[in-house]
Parts: structure tokens; C-alpha cells; sequence
């Protein structure tokens, strides 16, 4: 019989997450030496209040090329108020929104609390679990 093919089978439950209030060069420097294009940014109630991405970091390093010295905090420069999925949405559908959407990974919140991040890794890695070839 075939796997589920639900959210909640393919996150990452181990994830990295930043705060708000954190240097974002700090920040960029920790997403590069984890190689991951994005984390979570939590509130100090553990609330998701944004995504820091690669692409707001470069948009730092471009900031400060063009107008002096890089830098500030991530609640500065996090894209806020993130999109998310919830476990029990189908790999599917989130394909459908890898395609269509522009992000690389997705906060899964349940219940109004984060419990882990999915990847367009992870939904390549269950297609290839569903579709055996």
C-alpha cells in the first residue's frame, strides 16, 4: 500500500528558527551555514510572525552596497505575516503551489502553532516515494 501523501508525512519537524529581534547578518551567516534558503521568525510567545528568506537577505547586501553598511534586524527585512500549510494538506496541492507560487518552503502551522517546514525537496522526495520508477 502506498504512503499518505499529506504534508505531516514530509516536513521537517527539526527546523531552525530566528527571532525577530536577531542581527540579520547574524541571521544570513546561520541560514548559509545550515544551507537552507529560509527560517521561520518566531515571537517571544513562540507566535510565526515571518520568513526569513535568501532573497530578503540579498536584498540586505544590496541595500548596503547601494546605501552604506548592511544590516539591521530580521523583523526589519523578514517577509511578515507568512504563508502557510497546514499537515494534513495533501503533497499534491502543494506541488501545485511550488509551481505556481514563488516560495521555496512553507511554514506547516497546526492549531495556531508551528510544528514544522516543508521544501520543494520534500515534495520531490514523496513523489519519488509514490511514483517509484
Amino acid at each position: 500500500m502506498k504512503r499518505s501523501m499529506q504534508v505531516a508525512d514530509y516536513m521537517k519537524k527539526d527546523f531552525q528558527t530566528l527571532d525577530p529581534e536577531m542581527d540579520v547578518l547574524r541571521a544570513a551567516k546561520l541560514l548559509i551555514r545550515l544551507d537552507i534558503s529560509g527560517a521561520p521568525v518566531l515571537d517571544k510567545h513562540g507566535r510565526l510572525v515571518g520568513m526569513l528568506t535568501e532573497r530578503d537577505c540579498m536584498q540586505v547586501a544590496l541595500q548596503g552596497y547601494y546605501h552604506g553598511e548592511p544590516g539591521g534586524l530580521v523583523k526589519k527585512h523578514m517577509s511578515p505575516d507568512p504563508e502557510y500549510v497546514s499537515p494534513d494538506k495533501s503533497i499534491l496541492t502543494l506541488a501545485e503551489m511550488f509551481i505556481n507560487g514563488r516560495f521555496q518552503r512553507y511554514p506547516v502551522v497546526d492549531n495556531g502553532r508551528l510544528v514544522g517546514v516543508i521544501a520543494r525537496w520534500d515534495v520531490m522526495r514523496a513523489l519519488a516515494e509514490y511514483y517509484p520508477g
